[in-house]
């Protein structure tokens, strides 16, 4: 790979030397079975060294994650999908997860849907109580990584694992494959599949040691730059670290894809927690740093984000998938940028779906309904886009209240209740507090690793509220400070309509502040060169 400029960063660059990488002994050849290494203990950084440099802004790896947060265990299998057979997907005779394009057409072996599976299963063996379901859980997890390192494709001294099948995507130009391909997304999880087998109680020791090497060689090819065939890792032309989910069929050429990037990092993350690997640590604080500074191209401002940098097509089927991932990077991280991010994205597209019993209150005065042009459920409809059909003025002579099934934004406009009962049903209000707001807490974030908030100086009055169950207030202060003053808060939500953090230290613990009443820590978003 030709050497690139390495820009200057807010938290100062670590230029990693361009060396020889030594990748360890694999296993040669495509065999079915895998010998274990000389000592079943975990392999302390065989490959210490990377053979590109590459921008870093120094973001760490929070090894101590409580159970729950820590990668892929909000994705657990339920046991009513322990054996899937849909139109997309069965198990073949050796418990393996098929993809197919219809029902009664030939399956096809898909690492990142196998190892997706594996790993819900992983994560439901870990909690499962019932013996019997526990192993089947197991036996399912292990098929999965069975088949991945029985046709593994072993070249550059690393591990890839194939996808059998041509693939050409719908949307994107550009991604057009003809089999075999490869793909970052399946390199990362991959490692993420093996580590957290290798660590469950009811696998054996014999199994232990060849989940460890196989995790080694699967990492080994996330340090293979894109000098050779197959690559999967790159760096951008301003030094930034790419993990191709849909490598180009030329070097440095992708679909910069956001989420399949961050799940291949997760795959570092438990490698890196689980060996110590400093090289692991590495390439998850570029990856991390690539993902803080190309941010503001994947957010696409108050509306869906977008899928990949290459096409920049809205996608809504993946924004909330984006909110999680970087709430994950935040957990992961620490780094309160990645909070910003996940509160961010919040913003310009929240979850639109309402609990039942959801209420809207309205104050006494004029409100104004509207009705817009949206799938029968309220939900946007790409040929419709939110228009505007028709709207009313309504007038109340006192509060009153409203139930409602949606809270979303409106396309070019702002966040809308949809009413689903009573006079008004099928009209829609908007968010205006304290007009016309939703009762209650809403879409809650909660920050793993504590947040600080800062109320501005100049004796500026800020009013500060608790609430009782229901939403109501149950008091308010008002506070002002002659200096700005810091507080720390553990979460956001959306309270009564409006986005506040929860402070949970000093004279204000147990008090929510409105969040545009203060600012919180995070790095400022900065566009990368084009």
């Amino acid at each position: 790979m030709s050497a690139s400029h390495i820009g200057p960063d807010r938290r100062g660059l670590i230029r990693l030397m361009a060396k020889s990488v030594a990748a360890g002994a694999l296993v040669g050849g495509m065999s079915s079975g895998l010998a274990a290494p000389a000592s079943a203990a975990p392999v302390r950084d065989s490959s210490p060294e990377l053979p590109f440099t590459f921008n870093r802004a120094g973001y760490p790896i929070a090894g101590d994650l409580p159970e729950h947060l820590r990668p892929w265990r909000d994705r657990p299998t339920r046991w009513e999908n322990i054996s899937p057979d849909s139109a997309t997907s069965f198990l073949d005779a050796e418990g393996v997860v098929q993809y197919r394009t219809g029902f009664g057409q030939p399956g096809y072996d898909h690492p990142v849907a196998q190892i997706q599976f594996g790993l819900g299963c992983v994560t439901s063996y870990r909690t499962e109580t019932d013996a019997s379901r526990k192993a089947l859980f197991l036996l399912r997890a292990e098929a999965q990584a069975r088949r991945l390192i029985d046709r593994r494709v072993e070249v550059r001294d690393a591990w890839y694992f194939p996808y059998p099948f041509d693939y050409t995507h719908s949307t994107h130009s550009g991604v057009d494959y003809r089999a075999p391909w490869y793909s970052g997304m399946a390199q990362g999880e991959a490692i993420s599949l093996f580590i957290q087998l290798a660590q469950l109680a009811g696998v054996s020791e014999e199994q232990r040691a060849r989940y460890r090497q196989a995790a080694d060689a699967a990492f080994a090819s996330l340090l293979r730059g894109d000098d050779g065939h197959p690559w999967v890792v790159h760096k951008d032309p301003a030094g930034y670290l790419w993990i191709q989910e849909y490598p180009g069929d030329r070097p440095g050429t992708g679909d910069f894809t956001y989420n399949g990037m961050i799940f291949a990092m997760f795959g570092l993350w438990d490698y890196c927690t689980a060996t110590g690997s400093e090289t692991a640590r590495a390439l998850y604080d570029g990856s991390a740093t690539t993902m803080a500074r190309y941010f503001p191209l994947l957010r696409n401002t108050r509306w869906y984000s977008y899928y990949c940098q290459t096409h920049r097509i809205p996608t809504p089927t993946y924004h909330q998938h984006h909110i999680n991932l970087f709430r994950q990077l935040h957990h992961q991280t620490g780094s309160p940028d990645f909070a910003h991010h996940t509160d961010t994205l919040t913003d310009d597209f929240p979850a639109p779906q309402l609990s039942k019993g959801s209420t809207v209150a309205f104050r006494a005065g004029t409100h104004t309904l509207c009705r817009f042009d949206t799938k029968a459920d309220g939900g946007w409809h790409i040929g419709a886009q939110d228009a505007l059909l028709e709207t009313q003025k309504v007038t109340f002579e006192r509060a009153t209240q409203a139930p409602a099934s949606m809270r979303r934004r409106i396309q070019d406009r702002g966040i809308y209740y949809l009413i689903d009962a009573g006079a008004y049903k099928g009209w829609w209000v908007g968010e205006v507090w304290p007009q016309s707001y939703l009762m209650g807490q809403y879409l809650t974030t909660g920050y793993h690793h504590q947040r600080t908030i800062t109320f501005p100086g100049g004796n500026k009055d800020v009013d500060v509220y608790r609430f009782a169950d229901d939403g109501t207030v149950a008091s308010v202060r008002t506070v002002s400070f002659a200096n700005s003053s810091n507080a720390p808060a553990d979460r956001r939500a959306i309270v009564n309509g409006r986005p506040m953090f929860r402070i949970t230290a000093g004279a204000l613990t147990g008090y929510w502040v409105p969040a545009t009443s203060v600012t919180a820590a995070s790095a400022p978003a900065l566009l990368p060169p084009s």
